[in-house]
């Protein structure tokens, strides 16, 4: 389970609602994924469309909670504003805040970052921020009251899988709040990776919705999740430089 503030989630997966080939689709790969929460770009739908063609009236919310999220904005003004138009329109005190400062790699401005996290946070949000893989930013977030800690595994909707797991691990080492890793994730054993580092969650969207098979793609980042949970809870050997016999060498006959 997977708790974030005072949301639980059985699902340690989180999905978008975007680059769906279509709306059956979209449902078709939410339920092979397991997922209860899916993220919903406030400035790029029309949130007061309540007719089918909406993909938001394909949604079971009884099942899926819906996260706003501010993807497109640059300004901390910008992101808290429509922060509060997702707020107002999907009642939910959910946000996933992202505010961009590069156009080509979509990485975040951490200082406006931690300016909208800190305003949000005294307005009742609960706020999920999208971040780099810095551990100092994740700790001032963290400070700043943020719900948990979004730190990219690589550049947004790039497939690259996780490009840096020592700075990943250094912010799951340092932080007390939950750590999901957040774009870049590309295929199942991206996730699978970023879960054996000992993230507690992790958000993908176009890793599943452009797959050649995004449903196929769906169930098998729900089973790299899980398995990956279950191997960092294992724990895994330590690593050696040289071999070690797997069976006993003791009373062997020489």
């Amino acid at each position: 389970m997977l708790k974030i503030g005072s949301i639980e989630l059985k699902s340690r997966l989180i999905l978008g609602t975007g680059k769906y080939p279509s709306p059956e689709v979209m449902v078709k790969c939410h339920e092979a994924s397991g997922t209860d929460m899916v993220t919903v770009a406030v400035r790029r739908v029309d949130l007061g469309d309540k007719s089918k063609a909406s993909f938001l009236n394909w949604i079971d919310r009884s099942k899926i909670r819906l996260l706003p999220n501010t993807a497109g904005c640059y300004t901390a003004d910008d992101a808290i504003r429509t922060a509060m138009l997702g707020r107002e329109a999907l009642e939910t005190p959910l946000v996933k805040i992202e505010v961009i400062g590069d156009e080509k790699t979509l990485y975040p401005d951490l200082p406006e970052l931690l300016i909208a996290t800190r305003k949000l946070v005294k307005e009742g949000f609960v706020v999920l921020p999208y971040t780099s893989d810095d551990v100092v930013t994740a700790l001032r977030l963290e400070e700043a009251g943020a719900a948990c800690v979004m730190p990219l595994g690589g550049p947004i909707g790039s497939g690259l899988g996780i490009l840096n797991p020592t700075n990943i691990r250094m912010i799951i080492d340092r932080v007390k709040v939950p750590v999901i890793v957040d774009a870049g994730v590309g295929t199942a054993s991206d996730v699978a990776l970023a879960m054996e580092l000992g993230a507690q969650g992790v958000l993908l969207n176009t890793a599943v919705a452009a797959a050649r098979d995004p449903v196929k793609m769906a169930l098998a980042v729900r089973q790299a999740c899980e398995g990956g949970r279950l191997a960092y809870e294992a724990g895994r050997m330590p690593k050696k430089e040289y071999a070690t016999p797997s069976s006993p060498t003791e009373g062997r006959i020489r």
